[in-house]
């Protein structure tokens, strides 16, 4: 029998590397901007073009690197911080040139331009699918350039597999933002496609915010200070105001490592109480200091998920921490700090339930209600029992005819007098009597039926329904987010806004669609944006994406209070869809029980 086994070759060993390291764009960003810092760079800039697919080039004052260690940086498991075993346990650096490189360069075309302090000349070094095509000199500033170009040229098949261009450049930027937030004290430029989307100069961590996401941040941000044996915790969070529905604006950093914790997000937002509520995520720039060697981010490739010797310590710290400094702004009842925190040590408290947020939104005023209202909604289960019994002997498909088909009932019929009020439980679902038991209806995921099929028929068809203001309204996006909206304006038109830019991150509508409540326009728009990217790895149609964007993001969330009119509006509007029974993303929008399987249950 002949051998069958072999070592793989070099560019081919480097390609499997990339699958781990290198999984879109914004992994080169990441690996390019971290080597940047690790270098001593405190002026860094980043240049893409055509999202990160054409061009990716990061460019640093830092220290340079000489001739040997430039060529040394593309060879595999080269790095200029590990040395023995041990230090594999106290790494505090993000990981200097080498370490990514090979796996780059196996990919794409890189260029890098490297000088030293005390060098004349610098080297420059071209490689390409991990052959070296050119090795020189040429003249550049102190510091280092690395252009990746055309990336993954040679492996169609994952660039084939790249989300989006909106979306990726939403994962780019915020790569950009992770590593700028880590490094306030450091200059940072950000050129997408010749156009300047940031220019931070160096600064403290509040301005570097107010630079990366809005200005109106500055008086709604308050500060963690904690210093204990076991760990130091600093940053900024905000306060309730800005707390939003759509995550995103969350960061945790450990020893100024940006991580991914579900754990440590609970512990935060648990503290907020009932501050916000529980749809809400508030904003957070928070920075754990710990000894390295009680953790490990060596549990995953891009070392953004790490494992604490005591998660459990950890947490009731963060928790405590963040309470600390909302009871100092008066938003929280005041703690005894060393008190608490010798009482949660012991356990670990779950998330309390939240208090409703009030207040109806008018998106189901009565103006865009149906006409007839179909107050005979319950006329279509009328007999489902008698249906249900006779499909279970013949095996025949039970088909509930549509309220919208309008072969049910052509004129509006009062309430009958036995009929019973809707009664809403936990401000989440409305139950509803009917003849043979009772519908429970989930209150949100019938309203985002309800917006959805009004808002895919404004998309579809050529009519407005504007509802001017007296008074105009603003809202602000982050730059990441202005192209897309750009590129999304006649749609949104077509959803009744009219919305015109005001120059920068600053948007003024003049008009909303009718029964829209303005009061959340800056939520609502803010949701809208991240919904619809989200839902770009769906693939759904344009039109339905930003249905269902839109539905999702006004819609009446669970824990708010709801009148007997409106639990009414929703009762009738949703039994008036075409499809009732789910939402838009295949929820059941409410659950029929039986009155004779109650009875069952007490036999």
């Amino acid at each position: 029998m002949r051998d069958v086994i072999n070592l793989l070759p070099e560019a081919i060993a480097n390609q499997i590397a990339a699958g781990e390291v290198i999984q879109r764009p914004a992994s080169v960003v990441k690996e390019l901007l971290e080597n940047a810092i690790d270098a001593g760079a405190d002026d860094i800039s980043l240049i893409v073009k055509n999202y990160g697919k054409s061009l990716i080039q990061v460019i640093d004052n830092g220290i340079g690197m000489t001739e040997s260690d430039a060529r040394m940086a593309f060879e595999r498991h080269a790095t200029s911080k590990i040395k023995t075993a041990d230090d594999l346990f106290n790494i505090k650096t993000m990981g200097f040139r080498g370490e990514a490189l090979p796996s780059i360069a196996s990919i794409a075309e890189v260029a890098m331009k490297t000088r030293t302090t005390d060098a004349e000349v610098a080297s420059l070094i071209t490689i390409k699918s991990s052959e070296v095509v050119d090795q020189s000199y040429c003249q550049a500033e102190k510091g280092t350039s690395i252009a990746v170009k055309n990336l993954f040229f040679n492996v169609p098949a994952r660039r084939k597999f790249l989300k989006t261009d909106s979306l990726e450049l939403k994962y780019i930027v915020e790569e950009f933002k992770r590593v700028a937030l880590a490094n306030p004290e450091k200059k940072f430029r950000f050129i997408h496609n010749d156009n300047e989307m940031y220019k931070l100069p160096g600064g403290t961590l509040k301005k570097r915010i107010m630079g990366l996401f809005r200005k109106t941040y500055e008086e709604k941000l308050m500060r963690v200070e904690e210093d204990t044996d076991v760990l130091k915790i600093s940053g900024l969070i905000g306060n309730p105001e800005i707390a939003r529905k759509q995550k995103g604006e969350q960061y945790i950093f450990v020893n100024n490592r940006f991580i991914k914790s579900h754990y440590l997000n609970h512990a935060i937002k648990s503290a907020y109480d009932k501050l916000i509520t529980e749809d809400h995520h508030p904003f957070y720039v928070l920075f754990l200091e710990l000894d390295p060697a009680t953790i490990d981010i060596n549990v995953h490739p891009t070392k953004q998920e790490i494992k604490f010797d005591d998660e459990r310590l950890v947490y009731n710290y963060l928790k405590v921490s963040v309470k600390h400094a909302l009871g100092r702004y008066s938003l929280s009842p005041t703690l005894d700090f060393d008190n608490e925190l010798g009482a949660l040590r012991s356990a670990v408290n779950i998330m309390q339930s939240r208090k409703p947020s009030g207040g109806f939104s008018n998106t189901l005023a009565s103006t865009t209600r149906s006409a007839p209202v179909m107050r005979n909604w319950q006329s279509l289960y009328s007999g489902m029992d008698e249906v249900s019994a006779k499909n279970d002997n013949e095996e025949e498909e039970l088909t509930i005819p549509s309220a919208a088909s309008g072969d049910i009932l052509t004129s509006t019929l009062s309430l009958e007098s036995d009929e019973k009020e809707p009664f809403q439980i936990h401000n989440r679902y409305i139950l509803v009597q009917i003849k043979n038991g009772f519908f429970l209806i989930n209150q949100n995921l019938a309203h985002q039926r309800i917006l959805y099929e009004r808002y895919i028929k404004n998309l579809n068809s050529s009519t407005e329904l504007v509802q001017r203001q007296l008074f105009p309204i603003s809202f602000h996006l982050s730059k990441d987010k202005i192209e897309l909206f750009a590129e999304l304006s006649v749609e949104i038109k077509r959803l009744g806004f009219d919305v015109q830019s005001f120059g920068g991150d600053t948007f003024v509508v003049h008009g909303i669609p009718v029964g829209f409540d303005d009061k959340n326009i800056q939520e609502v728009m803010d949701s809208l944006m991240e919904q619809y990217l989200n839902n770009m790895t769906l693939n759904l149609p344009k039109n339905d994406n930003l249905a269902r964007s839109m539905a999702l993001s006004s819609a009446i969330k669970k824990g708010q209070m709801l009148t007997n009119e409106e639990m009414r509006t929703i009762v009738d509007e949703l039994f008036a869809c075409k499809n009732p029974y789910t939402s838009p993303t295949g929820k059941k929008c409410f659950i029929k029980f039986d009155i004779n399987e109650l009875d069952n249950q007490f036999s």
